[in-house]
């Protein structure tokens, strides 16, 4: 029997339900949470990231402004804005989108950003809070939505073994840090990781975050894991009008057969992670009127 499908689209749209019912209840306080986003130059990915993030916090009923700089733009005048933004009360939460031109340093315009409106969940201070529990820390979105997808799939996360394929610091690290709050006991895979096939077979929980097209086979996954696909890649496909289609790290159809939940791609953890930066501007709201 095929493996039941986690709907990241549905549940998105839940959290982007509560997000409205409490930007609203803010409002009626004299507080509209607000999000700037920032876009330096004109990557047509980053662009469409942008728009759509700004398109979510106005269907939220919130402030969201996109404010978009040439590609040439001095990193000063960025770590100026920035500037500006933090000592602005109507901005609630600060992202900018990365990748950055390379004459920009992006970890100092992420240390630049005020860590209580780090609602990407980057700055040093949030990721220490995360990892301590500190629950006034903001988790990166897209590990956060994750979290929430296996809640709401009734996937057991306490004392469950997970293993997350991938260490970057916007979801491999970050997931381990969340998953290690609930009581999970973790495993971190990577390119030096040895007879990956045995660690990935022992997961309970199989998070794939490293960013290789379909490189998760079913013989890398235990019967009966759950599998959550953060990956998203390009490949080419002639009988796409496009040229391309897009596929997950999951080898999904192969994986479903052996799993017992999985997240498609597109339709999983992508919609997830809107969401819940709209819900982590929310947070920064509310956490300034406290």
């Amino acid at each position: 029997m095929p493996a039941e499908l986690i709907d990241g689209v549905a549940i998105a749209k839940q959290v982007r339900a509560e997000v409205a019912r409490e930007a609203a209840a803010l409002i009626a306080r004299g507080v509209t949470p607000g999000l700037t986003a920032v876009l330096v130059g004109d990557d047509p990915a980053s662009a469409v990231y942008v728009r759509s993030k700004e398109k979510a916090c106005i269907e939220a009923g919130m402030k969201g402004e996109a404010i978009r700089l040439p590609a040439d733009t001095p990193q000063a005048d960025l770590l100026a804005l920035i500037d500006k933004l933090n000592a602005d009360p109507t901005v609630h939460g600060i992202l900018v989108q990365l990748p950055l031109p390379k004459h920009i340093n992006a970890q100092a315009v992420i240390l630049r950003i005020a860590a209580e409106k780090d609602v990407d969940g980057f700055h040093p201070v949030n990721v220490g809070r995360v990892w301590i529990g500190e629950k006034s820390g903001f988790a990166p979105c897209t590990p956060a939505g994750v979290m929430v997808m296996l809640a709401q799939a009734g996937v057991k996360v306490q004392g469950a073994n997970a293993v997350v394929l991938g260490r970057s610091t916007i979801v491999g690290k970050p997931m381990v840090s969340l998953l290690v709050a609930e009581s999970a006991t973790v495993t971190v895979c990577h390119s030096k990781t040895r007879d990956l096939p045995s660690v990935t077979r022992q997961a309970d929980i199989l998070i794939a975050a490293i960013g290789k097209a379909e490189f998760v086979t079913a013989d890398m996954v235990k019967p009966g894991a759950v599998v959550i696909d953060v990956g998203i890649n390009r490949v080419d496909d002639a009988t796409n009008a496009k040229g391309y289609r897009l596929v997950g790290d999951v080898q999904f159809d192969a994986v479903r057969a052996v799993a017992s939940k999985i997240s498609p791609v597109p339709g999983g953890v992508g919609p997830m992670t809107i969401a819940m930066l709209l819900k982590n501007t929310v947070r920064a709201a509310a956490q300034g009127l406290a």
